[in-house]
């Protein structure tokens, strides 16, 4: 690839911009039908009762990626899962791009959705409901309907490329490293990596996504009586496990909602003063971002702004706890065992195995002798954060990219979830990049979730435009 200054960089020209738009406005319908075609699929990661879900789905995908041109589109099993990995490589002299994503999805219960039941896609006020609308099949049509766009002008494309949407992200990708050793030739020469699983900053205000935090999960079990007692017969008198869970888990953040687990901050590397104007630059609100985002309040660690706790600095959360009698009525006993999930989300330069470790030494140090717990974090399934290497001419072609296919000026960001985007990196040895087409409202992991259409056309026109991008051919 040739490394052109950010003064270099070569814009699309308003004609060919025009075009693409064109194109992709007259095939608006064929988008959102294939989009909802493939939602109808429960591909939903975790659960051996979706296991057949998940097989079609990839099969969906490999059939669409053969439609498109692609002259090797398959199936794979990752230690079962199905993973579809396609290529197109037909010039010798081109760089060799690989496209990531995945076809899995978050479970949804359909009883709670209120727009729609969540497989049976509706298309309302522009946007699709559904099930991995956006999270993230949304982002892998993008890339069918782009690339589409370009062949348009070339008929094959003008690079080497090569795609692999795993169907296990959603839960880790645990067998994705043994997946890329297994086949390691496949993936010989790759260039660039770009992983499409991220979000926008905003649908007025789109921004450059440089960077990713890792994640690390736990789940701890603390256990009390040898089963649930009445609490009339034995309370005060025995140690109640959910009483210490809370005790513990309160004592997780300080009074100044800062991690409370000593040495968590002793590797994270402080943002750039580039780095934190450009983030300081995204136009924020506090009224705004709690519409956008659903959330009641603003907290968090003090002396950063939202976007930069939610890019650049390391936090942990408890996702669920779970004891006694959640439903129902109480049976008045004392409960065995309490549960909790915990996840960490990392930045450069934690690492899941430091920020495991620094987990068990802190329960063991905080919970009481009184009980028993079993702390589990599989270290396979948690992520390292990764960030673009600053400079790298896939950015300057990227911005470009964005620029002309959404028609306006593009910010800079991170991405505030985690991809393996360092794991994909370190295994093919090659630089990642991220472009994705969700947005903060679009509900991932929630009930309603859904996408915009016309970010999913101008994050296809944005693809298109990369691939034709001069800075990315030599």
């Amino acid at each position: 690839m040739t490394h052109p200054s950010e003064d270099r960089a070569q814009t699309v020209s308003p004609a060919r911009a025009a075009e693409v738009a064109e194109y992709l406005a007259a095939h608006r319908d064929d988008v959102i039908a294939a989009l909802a075609g493939w939602v109808r699929l429960r591909s939903v990661s975790g659960l051996p009762e979706r296991r057949a879900d998940l097989i079609r789905s990839a099969n969906w995908l490999a059939g669409a990626l053969r439609e498109v041109g692609f002259p090797t589109a398959e199936v794979l099993s990752a230690d079962g899962s199905p993973t579809v990995y396609a290529e197109w490589c037909t010039r010798p002299e081109a760089p060799t791009v690989l496209v990531y994503s995945h076809h899995d999805v978050r479970p949804a219960k359909d009883e709670i959705w209120e727009q729609t039941p969540p497989f049976d896609p509706a298309l309302r006020d522009g946007r699709l409901f559904g099930r991995g609308a956006s999270d993230a099949k949304g982002q892998i049509i993008a890339h069918l309907w782009g690339l589409r766009a370009h062949l348009q002008r070339s008929g094959t494309p003008e690079l080497n490329l090569k795609v692999l949407v795993e169907g296990e992200e959603e839960i880790g990708s645990p067998h994705l490293a043994a997946f890329l050793d297994e086949h390691r030739d496949r993936f010989t020469g790759t260039d660039l990596i770009m992983v499409s699983d991220t979000m926008l900053w905003s649908a007025e205000h789109p921004a450059v996504c440089h960077g990713v935090r890792g994640s690390v999960q736990a789940d701890l079990e603390i256990y009390g009586p040898g089963h649930d007692i009445h609490s009339g017969a034995v309370a005060g008198a025995t140690v109640n496990p959910l009483s210490e869970m809370c005790r513990l888990l309160a004592r997780l953040h300080d009074d100044d909602g800062r991690v409370a687990v000593p040495g968590f901050y002793d590797s994270v590397v402080e943002l750039s003063d580039t780095e934190r104007r450009q983030l300081r630059a995204l136009p924020y609100d506090d009224e705004d971002w709690r519409q956008r985002s659903h959330t009641r309040t603003v907290v968090g660690e003090p002396g950063y702004t939202v976007p930069e706790r939610i890019y650049a600095r390391p936090v942990a959360e408890v996702l669920s706890m779970a004891s006694g009698d959640p439903e129902g009525p109480s049976r008045g006993a004392i409960p065995a065992v309490a549960t909790a999930s915990i996840t960490v989300r990392t930045v450069p330069d934690q690492r899941v195995d430091q920020v495991a470790e620094q987990l068990r030494r802190w329960v063991a140090d905080q919970i009481s002798d009184a009980v028993d717990y079993q702390l589990s974090i599989p270290e396979e399934t948690g992520q390292n954060p990764y960030v673009t290497p600053s400079g790298h001419p896939a950015l300057t072609a990227l911005t470009e990219a964005m620029r002309a296919g959404f028609g306006d000026e593009v910010g800079h960001m991170r991405n505030a979830g985690a991809a393996p985007a360092a794991l994909l990196s370190g295994a093919l040895d090659a630089p990642v990049i991220f472009f994705g087409t969700g947005l903060p409202e679009d509900n991932w992991h929630d009930t309603d979730e859904s996408i915009r259409i016309d970010m999913l056309l101008k994050g296809a026109a944005t693809l298109t435009h990369l691939w034709e991008h001069p800075s990315l051919h030599p």
